[in-house]
């Protein structure tokens, strides 16, 4: 799959070169550098969120659990793994309760230091591929399941899996959809090949198409196209393209590894999985040319020096390796050992970056005129991650889950440039200042505050999924920013930032090294192929729970971070005090099925609860509008939340509703009923919490 990356800009403008360093020999040397997934019915003491100090973000008491922390797996290691969950994965189908015509493919698997093993897999039904129906089970050392994440809660059972519209009809709607954007020599790819698309709604027998060709801005076109084969309707589209030393033009003089055959000097990492850098020398196609020489010098940091751009891949290349290796353990993008490659010189003034799945590669351009060649440090890493993304979760690249698939690289771009420590590029919270993009020395993105690039959301919204997915990663970025350094201003390596929250309220933070192994695991061990900022944040809990404790500093924080961008609640009552009652237990809602509900039961109160009862309610659903949502006291009194008809064709319920209980008593056991009204849609109370202020 190849994914368009890093950019998305309005305007392509010259800009002036950065840094410049002296022509000085590279030395041949590795560079230096330095389970619980729900909460039920578990009462919650809130605290007051408080802002960061100036310059620094206080850190959280609490130590990561030792147990909870991934194992440095070796490519063998891990490929016997694989193995032993080959073995026995018809087996754990039959554990899981998939069907008889259900099939598990494995695909990624990571081991913790207690012995938890988290396997991920996609699925099969009847031999076709499911779409959206990748799921990652969780085993003890006992190997008993824990947990199970599934990108869909809907029982794989399609009502037939015979087509009744031509792949003809399929392959010309793809052509067409390919034509749409102003693509350029849009042709089929791959032929219409039948699935089962389960990633929204229920599952239906589809054909997926895949058209190549040139996107717009001469970025290369792997835009696939998901068509219903019973009634010939387009069902979902994405573009799979994500986009995006020696004497560098950006990082200075740096140490490289190469290799030497003979006389001659090339870039290949042989310490690094292999990873090779070529010179495409303004082409668009092929692999290009390795950089080789007499010497092991490499450019001489000026955008003229063709070695120089791939001085600056090679040495980001690198970095991105070792800050996966070592801050995380996960030997190269696949846990393999195998390195990627890198293209540089993309193209005529092409003003971009992506990474390719099928190439299994990064490819950078040389910016307007050629002058700002796109391989700084965090591009670098930005492009690498999205195939660390594409091996792992998967996030689709479209809707929310293509905004924290951009979020994603943005923020693994940012933490590898501060790991580098570089002082030609040091670390900040900015995406792509070095490279100039936008001609007047101004960053591409900005995490503490999105907004300010002029299209990017500081938080989330009920539309965010509809827009590209460039700026829907704002929120997620803001998030993480919150999570490391906390709201308000603060100077840090030398860039002042303001970040402000949503709801007005502060946050702090609990230091990046925290939040980096966070998001990690949240993504690799609980994110899917589906994942909406509400799965998110259950995602990022579940793993911040098992890393320090669901009654730890940092689990709040990720509370507080995600509040402080309008999704979920803050622990309490939004950070002034207060008394919180969860369940987190997934419950699932009957498609046009009789009514369900989740308890909690409150304790501790006395009198009666208050006239602002705060119900933050969660609800995973494909059409909001089918649902009734009531509050349920412990005398019976249903409180209507939602109605059946609000919301129309939205997805999800992530709200919180006010409500008048002063005449209830406060302890008891309180429901939240969901009824489902109409067929076709389906989901699940994902969670929801009762606070008491």
């Amino acid at each position: 799959m190849q994914k368009e990356s890093v950019l998305r800009s309005s305007s392509s403008r010259r800009g002036t070169s950065h840094r410049r360093t002296p022509h000085t020999p590279r030395r041949t040397a590795a560079v230096a550098l330095a389970g619980v997934a729900a909460l039920i019915a578990t009462a919650v003491q809130a605290g007051t969120a408080t802002a960061a100090p100036e310059n620094r973000a206080p850190a959280a008491a609490s130590k990561a659990k030792p147990g909870s922390e991934s194992v440095r797996l070796t490519p063998a290691q891990r490929a016997a793994l694989i193995r032993e969950a080959n073995a026995g994965k018809a087996e754990t189908a039959k554990d899981l309760g998939l069907g008889a015509q259900e099939k598990l493919v494995v695909r990624d698997v990571l081991k913790d230091r207690d012995g938890t093993v988290h396997t991920r897999y996609e699925r099969t039904y009847a031999g076709l591929p499911v779409l959206g129906g990748d799921l990652v089970v969780e085993s003890t050392k006992a190997d008993a399941t824990a947990s199970v994440t599934k990108a869909t809660r809907a029982a794989i059972a399609p009502a037939t899996t015979k087509a009744a519209v031509s792949a003809a009809k399929a392959r010309q709607q793809a052509l067409t959809a390919g034509k749409a954007d102003k693509a350029k020599s849009p042709g089929i790819n791959r032929e219409p090949r039948k699935v089962i698309w389960a990633a929204s709604g229920k599952p239906v027998v589809a054909y997926e198409t895949v058209v190549g060709g040139f996107q717009h801005d001469g970025t290369p076109q792997e835009l696939h196209v998901v068509t219903d084969a019973t009634t010939g309707a387009k069902l979902y589209e994405w573009e799979a393209i994500e986009t995006g030393t020696g004497n560098t033009v950006y990082s200075g003089t740096v140490d490289l590894t190469t290799t030497q055959s003979g006389s001659t000097y090339n870039l290949t990492d042989g310490a690094r999985g292999g990873h090779k850098t070529y010179n495409l020398n303004r082409g668009t196609s092929g692999t290009g040319t390795l950089f080789s020489g007499p010497d092991d010098v490499w450019g001489n940091g000026t955008p003229s020096n063709l070695e120089s751009a791939g001085a600056d891949a090679h040495y980001g290349a690198a970095l991105t390796w070792d800050y996966y290796k070592n801050v995380h353990g996960r030997s190269g993008i696949r846990g393999d050992g195998v390195g990627a490659y890198s293209r540089v010189h993309y193209g005529n003034n092409y003003v971009n970056a992506f990474w390719s799945d099928s190439c299994f590669c990064m490819t950078y351009g040389d910016g307007s005129g050629n002058a700002n060649p796109l391989t700084s440090i965090d591009v670098a890493a930005h492009e690498m991650t999205h195939g660390l993304t594409s091996n792992t979760a998967g996030l689709n690249y479209s809707g929310e889950s293509g905004g924290l698939n951009e979020a994603t690289s943005d923020i693994f771009g940012s933490t590898v440039e501060f790991y580098a420590n570089n002082s030609s590029d040091v670390g900040d919270y900015l995406i792509g200042e070095e490279i100039d993009i936008n001609g007047d020395g101004t960053p591409l993105r900005y995490m503490d505050k999105p907004s300010k690039d002029g299209a990017s959301k500081d938080s989330w919204y009920s539309g965010i999924g509809s827009i590209d997915v460039h700026y829907s990663s704002g929120p997620a970025n803001h998030f993480f920013y919150l999570l490391s350094e906390g709201s308000g201003t603060k100077t840090i390596n030398g860039v002042t930032y303001n970040s402000a929250t949503s709801d007005g309220l502060p946050v702090t933070g609990i230091g990046r090294d925290k939040a980096e192994k966070i998001w990690f695991r949240a993504l690799t061990t609980k994110f899917t192929s589906t994942t909406n900022y509400a799965g998110a944040r259950t995602g990022t809990l579940a793993a911040t729970g098992e890393l320090y404790g669901t009654d730890s500093a940092e689990y709040k924080a990720v509370q507080h971070a995600w509040a402080g961008i309008n999704v979920g609640t803050r622990p309490g009552d939004g950070g002034g005090g207060g008394t919180s009652f969860e369940n987190a237990a997934d419950v699932a809602i009957p498609d046009r099925g009789a009514a369900v509900t989740s308890p909690v039961t409150v304790t501790g109160r006395t009198g009666n609860a208050p006239s602002n009862l705060q119900v933050a309610v969660d609800i995973v659903h494909t059409y909001i509008g089918d649902l009734k949502v009531d509050l349920v006291a412990p005398d019976g009194t249903a409180y209507t939340l939602k109605g059946y008809g609000t919301g129309g064709s939205a997805d999800n319920i992530n709200e919180t509703y006010t409500v008048n209980a002063s005449s209830e008593v406060a302890n008891g056991t309180w429901q939240l009923r969901v009824q489902d009204n109409a067929a076709i849609d389906t989901g699940y109370i994902n969670s929801w919490k009762l606070t008491f202020p």
